[in-house]
C-alpha cells in the first residue's frame, strides 16, 4: 500500500507541477537493440499553477515547503500528511542538485516546432552537426544526414535551459565523418524519399514526388554519382539505425567523442555569449511536389 501511494503521489505531482507539454502520439525508437516508446501528455498547470523551474526561480515556479505543508505558486496549501506535499517536498529538495541543468544557455524569441519534411529546428540541428564534424575532422563536409526521431522535443519560446537541449537530444549518439560516393548518397536519399516524413539533411536540396527522388543537389550542383563527398552523420545511422546504413561502402569513417547534445549546447552558449537570440528559418532544402 505504501508503495502504491508513493507511485500515485508521483503521478499526481507530475500532473500538477510540470510545465505544459504539447500532446503527441507514441513514437517508437530503436536504441541499443531495444525498442522504446515515448509519450508526452498535456499538462495545463491548473492544479498548482507551477511552471518549469530555472536555477534561480524555484520558489516562484514550484512553490515552497512551509513546515511540512506544500504551498503551491497559486497559493493552494497541501497539508504535510498528504502524498502531494511529501512528493512536492522531494521535488523541491532535488532542485539544488539539478541546478546545473537549469542553467539558461540561450533565448529564443519564437519557439521551433518539429515538422516534416523540413523545419527550422531540423535545419538548425543538421547545420550545426555539419559544422561540428568539420571542426573535429578538419575536412570539408558536403552533406549531412540525421534521423528525425533523434530530436525528441520542440524548442520552447523564451529562455532555453540546458535541460531543454539535453531532453531534445537524450541519446548518446556520436558524430561521424564519412567519405561516400554520390551513388551511395543517392541510395540513402532514395530510401528517405520512400519513407513518410523524409529525414533531416544538410548541404543538399532535394525534390520528391510520389515517394521518389526527383532531383538532388549538393553544394548547388547536381549530385554526381562518381564524385567522392565528405559526409556528416551520427553513429546510430552507421549500421541499421532506422534501417539506414550510412557506413555501407564508405571510403573512410572517423567517429568523434562528441554527442548530439554537446555541439548544440556549444552553439547555444556561443550565441548567448555574443548577445544573439536563437533565430533560424527553414530554407526549402526539401521540396515535396504534389
Amino acid at each position: 500500500m505504501k508503495r502504491f501511494l508513493q507511485i500515485l503521489g508521483f503521478v499526481l505531482i507530475v500532473a500538477g507541477v510540470l510545465f505544459a507539454v504539447r500532446a503527441a502520439a507514441d513514437t517508437p525508437e530503436k536504441q541499443g537493440g531495444f525498442t522504446m516508446k515515448w509519450k508526452r501528455t498535456l499538462m495545463d498547470q491548473s492544479r498548482t499553477g507551477t511552471s518549469m523551474a530555472t536555477a534561480d526561480n524555484v520558489a516562484e515556479a514550484l512553490g515552497t515547503i512551509d513546515g511540512t505543508d506544500y504551498v503551491a505558486p497559486n497559493g493552494k496549501r497541501f497539508l504535510g500528511n498528504t502524498v502531494t506535499a511529501k512528493v512536492a517536498g522531494a521535488l523541491i529538495a532535488a532542485q539544488g542538485p539539478m541546478a546545473r541543468v537549469k542553467e539558461v544557455i540561450g533565448f529564443a524569441p519564437e519557439g521551433m516546432v518539429r515538422e516534416a519534411p523540413e523545419c527550422a529546428l531540423y535545419d538548425l540541428y543538421i547545420d550545426q552537426l555539419m559544422a561540428s564534424v568539420e571542426k573535429s575532422s578538419g575536412k570539408k563536409v558536403d552533406f549531412a544526414l540525421a534521423n528525425r526521431g533523434g530530436v525528441r522535443i520542440d524548442l520552447p519560446k523564451g529562455d532555453i535551459l540546458l535541460d531543454d537541449i539535453l531532453s531534445m537530444f537524450p541519446f548518446k549518439n556520436y558524430t561521424v565523418y564519412l567519405q561516400l560516393t554520390g551513388k551511395d548518397i543517392r541510395r540513402v536519399l532514395e530510401q528517405c524519399a520512400a519513407t513518410p516524413g523524409f529525414q533531416i539533411i544538410g548541404g543538399a536540396r532535394v525534390r520528391i514526388k510520389d515517394g521518389k527522388l526527383v532531383s538532388a543537389e549538393i553544394g548547388g550542383k547536381p549530385l554526381n554519382d562518381k564524385q567522392l563527398y565528405g559526409v556528416a552523420t551520427i553513429s546510430f545511422l552507421l549500421n541499421g539505425g532506422d534501417n539506414i546504413f550510412m557506413a555501407r561502402n564508405a571510403k573512410a569513417i572517423e567517429m568523434y567523442e562528441v554527442k548530439m547534445s554537446d555541439f548544440m549546447v556549444d552553439y547555444f552558449r556561443e550565441q548567448k555569449a555574443a548577445g544573439l537570440p536563437i533565430v533560424y528559418k527553414a530554407d526549402g532544402r526539401v521540396t515535396v511536389e504534389e
